[in-house]
């Protein structure tokens, strides 16, 4: 599975443009140092995606490109965020809920007194692409608990009126994908995900949020204008 993840990588990001003919079995046993029967089954996957096809003496060719209809583009505003979710609501799934004191740095603010602590994952047409740890102010989460639980955090947070986000920032590393996540988002592990961290304070300087994020890296789309 992981080799034919670096296949459809290296049709996604055409360096097997459509048509082209693919190196042999042999070619690419030695450049990825595997058996014979891990590029064939690498192939196989590929063949039921309808990316490549074997044809009988002349060997085997990329047929089409992989459907790019899954990008979620990692916004950089608060209020844009918002914008997308309400947008394009995810199908959640709660599969963790209780009370946990996040890991604060100094930098992040003040903790709250107590935090409400959820994990779940957010897929959208049956396919999950990313695992989500969220810990809450458990006084914020105690103003719209159901909302909460059913919606996406953001959203929700600036819509109510008795909490200001006076700021909020996110960081975001390139990591892989440990045996749990990869169970969780249907990947291989080790394969490549990315990892966001979100912090949202109040105007006391209080943490009132940390999204913990690990999103499927075929998933991700960073676009950031560069002013001159």
């Amino acid at each position: 599975a992981q080799l034919a993840d670096i296949f459809r990588q290296r049709i996604v990001r055409n360096r097997w443009p459509q048509g082209t003919k693919l190196a042999t079995l042999e070619t690419l046993m030695g450049e990825f140092g595997v058996a014979r029967v891990t590029v064939r089954q690498a192939m196989e996957l590929l063949a039921r995606d309808g990316l490549v096809s074997a044809e009988r003496g002349r060997g085997t060719f990329v047929k089409a490109q992989p459907v790019r209809d899954r990008g979620l583009i990692l916004q950089t505003s608060l209020q844009a965020l918002a914008d997308v979710y309400r947008n394009d609501t995810p199908n959640l799934t709660l599969i963790e809920e209780a009370a946990a004191t996040p890991q604060l740095f100094e930098r992040d603010g003040v903790p709250a007194p107590q935090y409400r602590f959820m994990r779940r994952v957010h897929s959208r047409n049956g396919e999950t692409y990313c695992v989500i740890s969220i810990f809450l102010d458990e006084r914020v989460f105690r103003m719209a608990p159901r909302r909460f639980r059913r919606e996406t955090v953001i959203p929700v947070l600036l819509d109510l009126r008795r909490v200001t986000v006076a700021r909020a920032w996110q960081t975001l590393e390139i990591g892989t994908a440990d045996v749990t996540v990869a169970r969780h988002l249907d990947i291989p592990a080790n394969a490549p995900v990315a990892e966001v961290r979100r912090v949202c304070q109040d105007q006391r300087g209080t943490v009132i949020y940390l999204g913990e994020v690990t999103y499927r890296g075929d998933y991700i789309h960073l676009e950031m204008d560069l002013k001159p």
